[in-house]
């Protein structure tokens, strides 16, 4: 059965890495529906999280993968036990002044918070889940999204466990 699958990689922070890690992907017929890269707790390493559909076994290929490849120096599928994962959105919303106390109920509930107020738009900021963010845009789209703008999931195991450099 095809699920999502969180993988974490630490890489060394070098030029072409990224494209190496989304060619493999591409090459080997995987989509990527999400990925963020930015810099570790370890100068000189970047860690990427990557979400992807797919059964147990083709993830099980992908992570083979990503070990063979220069730089990566280590993978590991977070998704296969606790983890934390948090993603951001900001959406510019249609609003006159007399939608936007009610626009504000709405995201009260979704702790998000205007971070821009303009003469016809507000522009919210909301982090969480990805379902938390899905559901808070399917509840503004009535008042007329105008533009949606999402970092992608970033994650971490939860506990002892980590991604540290072996």
């Amino acid at each position: 059965m095809e699920q999502k699958h969180t993988i974490s990689i630490l890489v060394n922070d070098q030029p072409g890495v990224l494209t190496r890690v989304a060619s493999l992907m591409g090459q080997r017929g995987f989509n990527i529906d999400s990925i963020t890269v930015g810099q570790s707790e370890e100068p000189g390493l970047s860690r990427m999280i990557i979400v992807t559909s797919g059964d147990d076994r083709t993830v099980e290929q992908i992570m083979k993968q990503f070990h063979k490849l220069i730089d990566v120096l280590k993978v590991q599928h977070l998704s296969s036990g606790p983890m934390v994962s948090r993603e951001l959105a900001l959406i510019k919303v249609e609003a006159t002044p007399a939608t936007r106390a009610e626009i504000n109920g709405v995201i009260e509930p979704f702790r998000a918070s205007v971070v821009d107020v303009g003469p016809a738009s507000l522009v919210i900021q909301v982090t969480g889940d990805s379902h938390k963010i899905d559901a808070l845009i399917e509840l503004l789209m009535p008042y007329g999204i105008k533009e949606l703008s999402r970092t992608g999931v970033t994650a971490i195991s939860r506990g002892v466990a980590t991604l540290a450099k072996v």
